[in-house]
Parts: structure tokens; sequence; C-alpha cells
């Protein structure tokens, strides 16, 4: 007599779990075979094996591999939150059992995250590439694997940020925030760019910078209020910083990610009614800035390090636009 599998539930997909505690942990195996036997015995038993060829043993090595090492840390932050994902999720399958079927599920489970949803694949495809050099696996399930696209209603354009913004932001701000919106309103970089920083980037005058995107070292002189709040913040530490430490940090002095930095924005917009305008909308409204100041398009491009100027004829016209729509206003008073 075959003993009853307590806990056992099928999925009405055909996929087998086991239920304890109210998580499901999934059988990987095929039903009525030995391994799946086995499988399920060590889920019960809490005792689950990991094989030499996981997919968390695959992901800590293609971590120590050059290709992890040159990527920029902000597109590392989006591949490790996957990492993380897969880890929790079959970070104990053996990295062969994986199918194309199985990625369309996880994607589909995600589809509220557009963004996570569509770095499903493109981490697998990653990981598999390195997983066939192993002879792991001798494909690649993530090749031909379609994105989601973008709900139109959700596709919400950057709103440069007006100066009633501006000044709500400078005169309301907790230091913090203020801190992270001057670095990115004066430096007119990318987000990505401004949790780079550390201390010996600046001299007092000037932040120096290498962009994420793409490569381009930048000297870029501090307008006033960046180099106020830079100093502030200096003074407020107690200690000179050693240079290698990075400006925006965690409260144990460790550096501020992306995530973090977005977290701690996205409260503060909520906090002052700003959620219109977004960390992003910072490097346009930086443009604007320097189009009202009578900068050519050229010598935006050599603040902001835009590589083309499709971006800057949009945010610097529309400044234009205001500036002179104002000079004709004066006129025709």
């Amino acid at each position: 007599m075959t003993m009853r599998k307590k806990y056992l539930w099928r999925h009405p997909s055909g996929r087998w779990y086991v239920r304890i505690k109210g998580k499901y942990f999934r059988i990987m195996a095929q039903e009525g075979t030995a391994d799946f036997d086995r499988e399920y015995w060590e889920i019960r038993s809490g005792k689950r094996a990991v094989t030499k060829t996981s997919w968390a043993a695959l992901i800590d090595a293609f971590k120590r591999t050059d290709k992890w090492a040159g990527f920029a840390p902000r597109y590392r932050d989006d591949l490790e939150a996957v990492f993380e994902y897969l880890k929790k999720k079959i970070g104990h399958v053996d990295v062969s059992k994986l199918t194309q079927a199985d990625i369309y599920d996880a994607m589909e489970k995600h589809r509220h995250n557009v963004n996570f949803a569509n770095y499903i694949p493109i981490a697998i495809r990653m990981l598999s590439k390195l997983a066939i050099r192993k002879r792991w696996r001798i494909d690649n399930p993530a090749i031909g694997i379609e994105p989601f696209k973008v709900p139109d209603d959700r596709k919400k354009p950057h709103i440069p940020w007006p100066d009633w913004a501006v000044d709500k932001m400078r005169e309301e701000g907790k230091p913090l925030p203020r801190l992270i919106f001057e670095i990115g309103l004066g430096s007119v970089q990318r987000p990505g760019d401004w949790v780079g920083f550390t201390w010996g980037d600046y001299d007092g005058e000037m932040l120096k910078l290498t962009q994420n995107k793409t490569g381009k070292v930048l000297q870029l002189p501090c307008t006033d209020n960046l180099k106020a709040a830079l100093d502030q913040a200096r003074a407020s530490l107690g200690f000179e910083p050693d240079p290698s430490r990075h400006i925006l940090t965690r409260p144990d002095g460790s550096a501020m990610s992306y995530y973090s930095m977005a977290r701690i924005m996205l409260a503060e917009r909520k906090r002052l009614g700003l959620v219109d305008f977004d960390q992003h909308a910072l490097r346009y409204r930086g443009v604007m800035d320097l189009a009202w100041a009578g900068c050519t398009d050229d010598e935006i491009a050599s603040y902001s390090g835009h590589t083309t100027k499709a971006m800057i004829a949009k945010y610097a016209g529309e400044a234009r636009q205001i500036m002179q729509a104002r000079q004709a206003a004066a006129k025709r008073k």
C-alpha cells in the first residue's frame, strides 16, 4: 500500500507543490518518479538538497565574472533584485530543469511590475550563457522571450520641476532629501550617477564623475545652491570624511543604493505634495536652467553629458519658449 503524501497540492496547470505553514514549495521532478518522491521528502524534512549545478551556484559563479564587474552599479542593482528572486524560488533547483514556459509563468506573476517582469528573462539569458559554457545545460531557455509592453496608461512623462516646486523643496525639504535634490538639479546628471559621488569627487568648487551609462568623464562646476548643500552636509558629519566615503550614505555610513535614494525622495515628495515631479525630471529642469542662462545646446551637452541632442532640444526649447514668451509679455504691457 502506497503511503499518502500529506500537504501535496496540484496546481490547475499540472505543477505539484508541497504546502507547509502557508508556503508552497514546488516539486520540479515528474510525477511518479523517484526524483519526485525524493524532492517531496526533502521539502517535508526541511533538508531540500542544493545541487552543485543549481541556480544559486550559477548566480554566485556569475557574480565572480569580469562581465558582472563591468556592469554599471544601477544595472547591477536591477539584476540583483531578479537574482534574489531566482534564489528564493529556484535556488536549489538544477539549472537544466528550467523551461521557457517556467520563465513566462514567472513573468506573468509579475505583470503588475512590468520592469521587473522583463528583467527576469534578461537575467536568465545571461546566466544560461554561463551555464552552457559550464556544460550545465545545452540550450538557453530565455532566448526568444517576448517582453511585456508598458500599458499606455502607465507611461508617465517626466515633468520638469516648476519654480514653485523647486522653492518648496528648498524651503521645506528635510536635510537628506534636499541634499539629493540639489545634487540632482545642480549636477544635471542621471539619478543613477548621484549615488556614486564620493567626497573625493568634490574639491569645494567642482564635482567630477564618470557617467555610468556612457563612460564619459565630466568636470562639473557646482551651482551656488549645490555648493552650499555639499558644504553643509560635510560640516554636519563632524569630521573630515575620507575621500572614498560616498556623499549619499545610509545611517550606518555605507553607500546609499539607487533604490534607497528613490524611496527617500518618494516619501519626501509625498509629504510635500510634489509627487508629480520625480528625480529623473530634475535632470530636465537642470537643462532648462542652463537654457534660461543663455547656454547653447553644445554648452548644455558639455555639462549634462547627453550624447544626443534630442532631449536637450526638447527641454531647452521649452525653456527658451517660456523665456521668450515672458519677454514678449513684458513688451506687451
